[in-house]
């Protein structure tokens, strides 16, 4: 039996939680990524963390930051190529108490290793 998925740690709820094409051409499917998936674009993509970083922020392993990540430009690519609309909800996740005033100081993530905030140094 697999062990249940780890809550995943997320600053904040998307603003919009839904695009779709405004052309008129759009398919009836419609794509749902995960608000972790979000996540893990915003912060590679938007905030420019490394993967390690962000499986830190989110608190999973990077291998799983690698999976998440890989699924969630599947599903962009997806939406985009073929004018899917794209819903953003769901997944096993854990609201930032921060959320909305986060400036990535209190996160994990945000602390980069070095001499100034390194303990061990």
């Amino acid at each position: 039996m697999p062990r249940p998925p780890r809550c995943r740690r997320v600053c904040s709820l998307p603003v919009s939680a839904a695009f779709e094409p405004i052309d008129g051409a759009q398919s009836d499917d419609v794509i749902v990524m995960g608000i972790d998936e979000y996540e893990v674009i915003r912060l590679i993509d938007w905030v420019g963390l490394t993967q390690e970083q962000c499986a830190a922020q989110i608190n999973v392993a990077r291998t799983t930051v690698t999976g998440i990540y890989d699924s969630a430009r599947h599903k962009l690519a997806d939406a985009l190529i073929h004018g899917k609309r794209l819903v953003i909800e769901g997944g096993h996740i854990q609201v930032c108490e921060r959320s909305g005033t986060c400036c990535h100081t209190c996160c994990r993530a945000g602390k980069k290793n070095t001499k100034e905030n390194d303990p061990n140094e």
